[in-house]
């Protein structure tokens, strides 16, 4: 699970990047104060945002799992659970299963597979985990199941909701501070090129996200005694899907392309998922 340490050091690189974006500003405008400027706002945003920090990155648990039963509340609401107590009886016990081998077991997972024709699986903080109707009839065994899971289970323990939300909150508070330390005719050009930062930050957060959950659930699967090549296997049948399918477009254009992801499983894991394989292997890349 990420430290303390590690989300301070991911905060710092996060500082940094929107720093440096801003810092463009004195360059394009050929203002000989630009750094005067930004060493002022880089001084404003350190005063606001460490006391937020702790709230931000520690939220009590309740906490979590209160919002995160609002989110899922609402994602039912769209699109309902399956009525087949069978079947949710079934995924719950895998996913239960798999989450009981992770670094957050005490949290009161919950699975279920809502009716959408869609391929997707969404998880929520606090636990809910939700897999459609449609990526779930593609799945031939067990462990193909444990990996989509073993995914959506490993944002949840490393709070990568809450990774995004405290970069919109530095991001919007970058802003806000802009206005204080800028000219008013710097003032739009500066909040374009922080934009256009954020959004490159913001997409590279993502793809980074959804690559540490792809290693982290194929190992939470081994932990949990499935094959690691569970969802591997689900990842190269979404390769064969196009992307002008209407079942995998809400899924290609919030995830990296899965030719992307099985090639940083390989680069990350390359023949220990071979190892992993075997019942009982230990688990060294997740021990970060």
């Amino acid at each position: 699970m990420m430290t303390h340490r590690h989300l301070r050091g991911w905060l710092s690189a996060l500082l940094i990047g929107l720093l440096l974006t801003i810092s463009t500003v004195g360059a394009v405008a050929a203002d000989p104060s630009g750094l005067d400027k930004l060493k002022k706002l880089g001084e404003q945003l350190g005063k606001v945002v460490p006391k937020d920090i702790a709230a931000l990155i520690m939220p009590a648990e309740a906490e979590e799992v209160a919002a995160g039963r609002q989110v899922a509340a609402s994602l039912l609401a769209v699109a309902p659970p399956i009525n087949d107590p069978g079947l949710q009886r079934y995924v719950n016990l895998i996913g239960r299963w798999v989450a009981s081998h992770s670094e957050r077991p005490d949290l009161p997972w919950h699975f279920g597979v809502i009716d959408s024709p869609d391929l997707n699986a969404f998880a929520v903080p606090g636990g809910y985990i939700l897999i459609t109707r449609g990526l779930y009839e593609t799945l031939s065994e067990p462990s193909e199941l444990a990996g989509v899971l073993a995914h959506e289970i490993a944002h949840v323990v490393e709070r990568h909701h809450l990774r995004a939300a405290l970069s919109a909150k530095l991001i919007a508070e970058g802003s806000l501070q802009i206005g204080k330390v800028l000219a008013p005719g710097e003032e739009e050009v500066a909040r374009r090129l922080v934009g256009a930062g954020a959004t490159l930050m913001s997409r590279k957060l993502d793809q980074g996200v959804e690559f540490e959950a792809d290693q982290v659930g194929v190992v939470l699967a081994a932990r949990a005694g499935f094959d690691p090549f569970g969802l591997p296997a689900v990842l190269t049948r979404l390769e064969a899907f196009s992307s002008s399918d209407n079942r995998v477009s809400l899924l290609f254009r919030t995830h990296p392309a899965p030719a992307a992801r099985l090639r940083q499983l390989d680069a990350v894991m390359g023949d220990k998922l071979a190892i992993y394989a075997q019942t009982g292997a230990p688990t060294p890349l997740y021990g970060r």
